[in-house]
């Protein structure tokens, strides 16, 4: 794999925790996306909480939440204010949770330059970006994925092309013939062209804790790497592709002058059976692993990861995409899923996070955990 350099070296790094009061460690997030589970399980843990917003309605939504409701804001003109902060924050003993939001929000340049301890591997979210380079890590870490085409007027059959980034399915479209790309496509955009694979869409919610070691260990060439948690799954609602199949064919819509969307507009908890268990573990562990390679240093995965997969009816994976973040499907969770209540009740992705820190507080290792 070809090595990507560290985004925050490691001795900036420990120069800014060197100068924060780790009993006064405010947890930071734009209120977005994931936030309410975040400050939620953030104040579980005992943190300080930070809101980050643009206009003042955002600020106002969060007082329908007390549970949840920042102890303190910081209101911009745009989000890319958030560069100028940096030394703001930190005199706040601020640590930063990224989400989809931030990132699409903020840019990804401008997030990889962000001077403030931020939770996770943001180093990581370079190779979430690119489909390519996602694809490269996946396959490394053993997971089939759907068929890639690379020259649209190869498109035989159903296929569906993507943007890059975290833009909630926005855009994406399906295509049936060179004739459908051509009049759907943005050419603007970055995007990929993959075989639309026909099953369950399921989307597995894992966390890796690099300081643990106990629980499912992930096996690195040179021994454990840390413990692997599968903490949730969902499935998601998207406007309108989960109605069209109730109007007719895509054929007959489309001279209607329709066209399906995958804007994901909600999510849906899940369970999926028992005997698949092993295998969505076992392709977890072997992207965790992968991720050891990606980049100069070998920082690899930390934190809230998912998986999004199909499932067919054969009981085969395929997984076609990766988010290297915590990501909205857990929002169904704030109070625990089936299984995280297995090890703990009340374990949110949010609060995982906000637990993680707190036990690299106590341990004196918050370096390991942040970048």
């Amino acid at each position: 794999m070809k090595a990507v350099g560290m985004v925050v070296d490691l001795i900036t790094l420990k120069k800014w925790l060197g100068n924060y009061d780790h009993e006064s460690i405010t947890i930071g997030v734009v209120a977005s996306h994931s936030s309410l589970q975040i400050l939620h399980g953030a104040r579980m843990e005992g943190f300080k909480t930070l809101g980050i917003a643009v206009g003042e309605n955002r600020k106002r939504y969060y007082s329908a939440f007390p549970g949840a409701e920042p102890d303190d804001w910081l209101m911009l003109e745009n989000y890319q204010d958030m560069i100028k902060h940096a030394e703001w924050f930190r005199e706040r003993n601020v640590i930063i949770i990224p989400h989809g939001s931030l990132v699409e929000y903020l840019g990804s340049q401008n997030y990889a330059n962000l001077e403030v301890p931020t939770f996770g591997n943001r180093g990581i979210l370079n190779w979430e970006s690119s489909r390519a380079k996602q694809r490269e890590w996946l396959e490394d870490g053993g997971c089939v994925m759907p068929k890639v085409i690379d020259d649209p007027h190869d498109i035989d059959g159903p296929v569906i092309v993507k943007y890059a980034g975290a833009k909630g399915g926005e855009g994406y479209f399906v295509a049936r013939d060179y004739r459908d790309f051509k009049r759907n496509v943005n050419l603007e955009e970055e995007f990929t062209i993959q075989e639309y694979v026909l099953g369950c869409r399921y989307y597995l919610h894992f966390f890796f804790d690099p300081t643990k070691n106990d629980g499912f260990q992930v096996q690195g060439r040179d021994g454990p790497l840390g413990s692997l948690e599968l903490l949730s799954m969902d499935r998601r609602d998207e406007s309108n592709v989960d109605e069209f199949y109730k109007l007719g064919s895509l054929r007959d819509l489309r001279e209607m002058n329709l066209e399906p969307s995958f804007v994901v507009t909600g999510n849906m908890p899940i369970v999926i059976r028992e005997s698949l268990l092993p295998k969505a573990f076992e392709l977890a562990e072997g992207t965790v692993a992968a991720s050891y390679g990606l980049e100069e240093g070998s920082r690899g995965m930390i934190g809230p990861f998912c998986l999004e997969t199909i499932v067919t009816d054969k009981l085969e994976f395929r997984v076609f995409e990766i988010s290297a973040r915590i990501v909205a499907g857990s929002n169904p969770f704030i109070g625990g899923s089936p299984y995280s209540d297995i090890n703990e009740p009340f374990m949110s992705t949010g609060r995982r996070i906000a637990r993680c820190i707190r036990q690299a507080i106590d341990s004196d290792n918050l370096d390991s955990i942040l970048s």
